[in-house]
């Protein structure tokens, strides 16, 4: 592979966002592929798997390069210099390259490659954590997550068939497979920028990853219910509650941030989706006035996101620990109050895309002990874990409501 000065340069420029200016890599990226119009999906694609790649293996790359944060401009050349290296990329003799030595890079990668923090490039104290919590599974389940995720699509079946849109993207030769076991799923064969196809645009489908489109299915909605999504965001699985409703019936979707919703109510526009209502939580009366009113109620938590690190792999950087003492504490806050508005005889499904019993089934063992009038009793949980599945880690589980 030859490498281009332009291409490497916004890699380098998107890179020295990402870890000193602590900006989301995502976002970083859509911005920096915007740069030049002359650049082809190769192009695009070189750029933002290169800057992934880095970022993925952030501490692996620094200590082989033996460099330290913060990463000035050379730091940043030699850690694509161990890049390329170990992918058996000749560096070009550019004035940025003079200073970064190949010499000894296969030899510390297969040294440090013994010491799993290193091998996984992951700080001590997640290392640590995942050790405590899962044992001996951690070591398959970080690998797994060190992966490339697959790009997965949620086909919207309110307007077309999961065969009707495999043919409609094969014509465009975007070539797709289904999935078993997940009924509105197709995955991509290869990486493609699906976003700019007129099916996308016409809202035949969502990418959503396959073990997040489970948590709809393992809530079950039927047309004419009233369900709440507690914890909406932008609302990839609220989108796919309503379409299992076939638009009919009431889907509330609930966040504490009105600009996520907003995005929530433009992805429904393009979906043909008619039976959201939004509601911002600013205040507790929010909550109250739903107590006891739906017949099934979704806490999607937020978490440590561990089990969806393969798409998002600086958040293994900006994790703190810190963080997982506050997030367990929201998750045992949102579990007791949202659960509230449940009706009798309805159901709860609490889930997150974490891999670690603590934010998952020790919490829901918790609230069951908290369950002062014995009203709820746990039903079924799944545990996705990535090293299985081959997707995103998450857990699910559904409580009956007596």
């Amino acid at each position: 592979m030859k490498l281009h000065r332009n291409l490497v340069f916004a890699t380098i420029d998107s890179l020295h966002l990402i870890f000193n200016e602590n900006k989301q890599a995502d976002k970083v990226l859509k911005n920096t592929l915007k740069r030049d119009k002359r650049w082809g999906a190769r192009d695009r694609g070189f750029i933002a798997e290169t800057t992934y790649d880095i970022v993925r293996w952030k501490r692996l790359y620094s200590e082989i390069a033996e460099v330290r944060e913060p990463f000035d401009r050379p730091n940043l050349f030699r850690l694509f210099t161990v890049w390329a290296t170990l992918n058996g990329i000749t560096i070009p003799d550019w004035k940025q390259f003079e200073d970064t030595p190949t010499r000894r890079i296969k030899g510390r990668f297969d040294e440090l490659s013994k010491i799993r923090k290193m091998r996984e490039s992951i700080p001590d104290w997640l290392d640590e954590l995942g050790a405590k919590e899962l044992g001996k599974k951690w070591d398959a389940e970080i690998t797994a997550l060190n992966k490339q995720a697959d790009v997965v699509l949620r086909v919207n079946t309110l307007k077309t068939t999961v065969e009707n849109l495999k043919n409609e993207l094969a014509d465009l030769d975007i070539e797709t497979e289904i999935l078993k076991g997940y009924p509105h799923a197709l995955k991509l064969k290869e990486r493609t920028n699906v976003f700019t196809t007129e099916a996308f645009k016409n809202g035949l489908f969502e990418v959503q990853d396959a073990s997040s489109q489970k948590v709809a299915e393992i809530l079950n909605p039927q047309p004419g219910e009233r369900i709440i999504d507690a914890c909406a965001g932008a609302g990839g699985k609220s989108l796919h509650i309503a379409t299992m409703m076939e638009n009919k019936g009431q889907l509330i979707a609930m966040d504490i941030y009105e600009n996520k919703l907003n995005e929530l109510k433009r992805r429904a526009r393009r979906n043909e989706i008619f039976n959201i209502e939004t509601r911002v939580i600013d205040s507790t009366k929010v909550i109250k006035k739903l107590i006891e009113k739906a017949d099934k109620v979704l806490i999607d938590a937020p978490c440590s996101g561990l089990g969806v690190l393969r798409r998002n792999p600086d958040a293994k950087w900006k994790l703190q620990p810190e963080f997982m003492d506050k997030i367990r504490a929201t998750q045992k806050e949102l579990l007791d109050s949202y659960s509230r508005m449940v009706k009798p005889g309805g159901q709860l499904v609490y889930a997150t895309c974490s891999i670690l019993p603590s934010e998952n089934e020790m919490q829901v063992k918790d609230f069951l002990k908290r369950d002062e009038g014995k009203d709820f009793t746990l039903f079924s949980e799944e545990k996705i874990m990535p090293s299985k599945s081959g997707f995103d880690g998450f857990y699910i589980s559904l409580l009956q409501k007596k």
